[in-house]
């Protein structure tokens, strides 16, 4: 009985790496991510954020640069359209923000890969952005 337990308990621990090794090494699908809506307004969803705010691409991607264990998945300044993914700290879960320049305004996205809720992860790091954009 005892061995049945202790193997139950390998067979879970082996389980949950294997997840979490998934998580971080699941290649990001370029095509999927690196999109916006036609349509971007300003709103708050379960998993993610949407904003349209006036500002430059320049300004704004020396920002999310900074930002702790973030990368740029594709596009840049001169694309007018770059899509950032920005890892969790404890497991690695990736979170896919799109930004592009429309006119004078900035279109952004920001949503969570997996789950059905991001516990307002997405909205307050677009909002910590956004308001050291507003001081540039």
């Amino acid at each position: 009985m005892r061995s049945g337990l202790k193997w139950a308990g390998v067979a879970l621990i082996v389980a949950v790496a294997g997840t979490l090794g998934w998580i971080r090494l699941a290649p990001d699908d370029v095509a999927r991510w690196h999109q916006l809506p036609d349509v971007v307004a300003d709103r708050d969803m379960e998993n993610g954020v949407m904003r349209v705010v006036p500002g430059d691409l320049d300004d704004l991607d020396r920002i999310i640069q900074a930002e702790p264990r973030t990368h740029v998945l594709a596009g840049s300044v001169g694309e007018g359209m770059i899509t950032y993914v920005t890892r969790s700290a404890a497991f690695g879960f990736p979170d896919y923000t799109s930004v592009a320049q429309r006119g004078e305004d900035l279109a952004l996205y920001a949503r969570s890969r997996y789950g059905k809720s991001d516990m307002g992860v997405n909205k307050a790091r677009v909002d910590r952005w956004l308001g050291a954009l507003g001081g540039v």
